[in-house]
């Protein structure tokens, strides 16, 4: 038996190396660099009020869209940061700290998603995602609209507050997360399956519950007793069998495990996700109007037993996946659209939370493979990158957890 499955270690190795033979893993001409190393961070203290450490969590990082160059970073614990790239210190644009549960020990809860309407400008509308502190609804995940104020441009309107969707999850882990609005207008939502290990309620492939699935949702208008449209053409609309609903009318893909991170390239408009594995296996999807992307009958391309049928017609393959001896726990980024660095133009950013190390992978749309996959080398101690963000310029950012408060890195061209 042990002979067996050294062989079948050798045969999957000997595929993965076969796999990205053909791909070109050249070191990118590019560093990571602190961005605003010297901005402070308003309201927040290294050390919390109990004197234990209390390092900055910066979860994400966005911009309005309306042209005012902002850049906005949440905290994990539910405070929004507004700055401009110059400003020596940051303002606090809305503090829900006190709706929002966070425990280290449980550290996929908290605030974890924020997008701007496309017309913020004119309406000040702005969404967020985050896991309440009710006690009545433990692990649960709530999509809230929040307005700005009408005095103060820099500040939000706590008590326009309008949850939109509420969502209970089993388990403290696996929320997903990421809220982001399709060139399409419409608001799509990452939530993961629930939690625990294995996906133990099959939610991944259950279509009548939100868990472990890509929402697309219709923020500008209200269908029936829902705070929200369903746009017309979303795949599972109308699933009825035996007079029984058998699909939910928001789910855009399913098959998710735990979303960490998916946005929009702003060139394209294709949907790029990066799905934290299970066991063995990391991966990157474009997600696509109904698709099925396996979990939890597949990790990535592999069965995942005991629930595997196998390949089986109809699932969406990865673009790309890596294995555990590279890294555990996928961030997704941006394909990047800035001006800055010419020579990452198309290239998706992503990184390993465990592993630190940080990729720009090449697509190629018409030959429908990756091309390219350039480790994007440091010198320093190894990025634990807990997000990645795009300003107004389309200039990428990722995030640390820093005690110091200096948790912002983008990247900038090592002299040849």
């Amino acid at each position: 038996m042990k002979r067996l499955v050294l062989f079948a270690a050798l045969i999957q190795a000997c595929w993965y190396g076969s796999l990205h033979a053909q791909i070109d893993e050249s070191p990118l001409n590019l560093e990571p660099v602190l961005a605003f190393e010297n901005l402070k961070w308003s309201g927040w203290h290294a050390e919390g009020e109990d004197g234990k450490a209390a390092p900055l969590r910066p979860i994400l990082l966005t911009n309005a869209g309306d042209g005012s160059n902002r850049i906005f970073v949440p905290q994990q614990q539910g405070i929004i940061h507004v700055f401009k790239p110059d400003s020596k210190e940051t303002s606090v644009f809305l503090d829900i700290s006190k709706k929002v549960v966070y425990i280290d020990s449980e550290n996929e809860e908290g605030f974890l998603g924020m997008a701007f309407h496309p017309k913020f400008k004119t309406n000040g509308e702005f969404f967020v995602y985050y896991t309440t502190k009710d006690a009545d609804a433990p692990h649960t995940t709530v999509v809230s609209r929040f307005k700005v104020s009408k005095d103060d441009p820099n500040k939000a309107d706590p008590a326009s507050e309008e949850e939109l969707l509420v969502v209970a999850h089993p388990y403290w882990n696996h929320k997903g997360g990421t809220i982001c609005f399709g060139p399409d207008g419409f608001l799509y939502i990452a939530i993961g399956d629930g939690g625990a290990g294995n996906d133990p309620h099959g939610n991944g492939q259950n279509l009548q519950t939100l868990l472990g699935k890509v929402l697309r949702i219709d923020v500008d208008r209200k269908d029936g007793n829902l705070k929200y449209g369903i746009p017309n053409d979303n795949p599972f609309i109308g699933k009825f069998a035996n007079k029984q609903l058998i699909a939910r009318p928001e789910i855009y893909a399913y098959g998710i495990r735990n979303i960490w991170r998916m946005s929009f390239d702003r060139q394209t408009g294709e949907l790029w996700a990066a799905d934290v594995g299970q066991n063995l296996w990391e991966e990157i999807d474009l997600i696509t109007k109904g698709g099925n992307y396996g979990w939890n009958l597949r990790e990535s391309k592999h069965e995942f037993a005991p629930n595997s049928t196998g390949g089986g017609p109809g699932f969406v393959e990865p673009i790309f996946e890596y294995n555990h001896d590279i890294g555990k726990s996928i961030t997704g980024g941006h394909v990047y659209r800035g001006k800055k660095l010419p020579g990452l133009n198309g290239h998706y950013l992503y990184a390993d939370y465990v592993s630190g190390r940080i990729w720009a992978l090449k697509y190629d749309s018409a030959k429908k493979a990756v091309v390219a996959n350039h480790p994007i080398p440091y010198q320093g101690a190894a990025l634990p990158v807990i997000s990645f963000g795009e300003d107004e310029a389309g200039e990428v950012y990722f995030m640390i957890v820093s005690p110091t408060g200096r948790g912002i890195y983008t990247f900038r061209s090592l002299a040849k």
